[in-house]
């Protein structure tokens, strides 16, 4: 684990940095990936940067709210790098509301800029499950297996190496797959679906796991139905595309 990366005087929050990382990696991908749906590239960065910035601020204010008397007492940690500090929901849904008004206002057609993100959504959660390694989080279960690492007092299954290495092989997927997709939000539900899967299957090993209904994992029921949902939109999807091509 490497929470902090000290560099000279300055400690750095090294799982922050590596997510920070991950999107400047992303926009690269988003340049080549835009212009094949016909997209510009800058309004789709724009798009995401747009995003990010909502997400995050409203990440960081609703985590703010739930421990106001903390941040009154040092309001310069609001700018910190250390991801531990967000409200996850809140900004995932602050973001995606204002990639949606930021996309109807530019007039960005709905599957063809998910397709276009998909590489990059892809490459991030590469970044994502190695920022869990350096901070600790997403730990596994306690394990006696040979490849088990010492975590928090235990030896445990390195959660984070298997979902790193999940996100690598759903990443050459995506990037293969690109190239034959049938139809628009093929790729992406794609993605989805495979992210799903991993999760499903991983959240077996962990050993952070919010647990309802009597001992369900709650992750797992939300995978199951992430990719149900997935595997549906696919099949409609599909539909539509066959019944556009036999009209014309």
């Amino acid at each position: 684990m490497l929470p902090i990366l000290q560099v000279g005087p300055f400690a750095v929050q090294f799982p922050g940095l590596l997510l920070l990382a991950g999107v400047w990696v992303g926009t690269y991908l988003i340049d080549r990936e835009a212009p094949r749906h016909g997209l510009s590239a800058a309004v789709v960065n724009n798009l995401v940067f747009t995003s990010l910035v909502a997400g995050l601020v409203g990440a960081r204010l609703a985590y703010a709210l739930r421990y106001l008397d903390v941040y009154v007492e040092n309001p310069l940690s609001l700018f910190s790098l250390n991801p531990s500090t967000l409200a996850l929901w809140e900004g995932v849904g602050t973001g995606l509301v204002a990639a949606l008004v930021y996309g109807q206002r530019r007039r960005l057609p709905f599957w063809p800029t998910l397709d276009a993100l998909t590489p990059s959504l892809a490459l991030f959660a590469v970044f994502l499950g190695l920022a869990n390694l350096a901070s600790g989080d997403a730990f596994g279960a306690p394990s006696e297996l040979p490849w088990a690492i010492e975590l928090w007092g235990e030896r445990r299954h390195p959660t984070q190496v298997y979902e790193t290495l999940a996100a690598v092989l759903i990443l050459v997927a995506v990037l293969r797959l690109r190239r034959d997709s049938p139809f628009a939000g093929f790729i992406f539900l794609v993605w989805v679906g495979l992210t799903a899967l991993a999760r499903l299957a991983l959240e077996a090993f962990r050993g952070d796991s919010l647990l309802v209904l009597g001992g369900l994992r709650q992750a797992q029921l939300v995978s199951l139905a992430v990719l149900l949902a997935s595997l549906v939109a696919l099949h409609l999807r599909a539909r539509r595309s066959l019944k556009r091509d036999e009209r014309g």
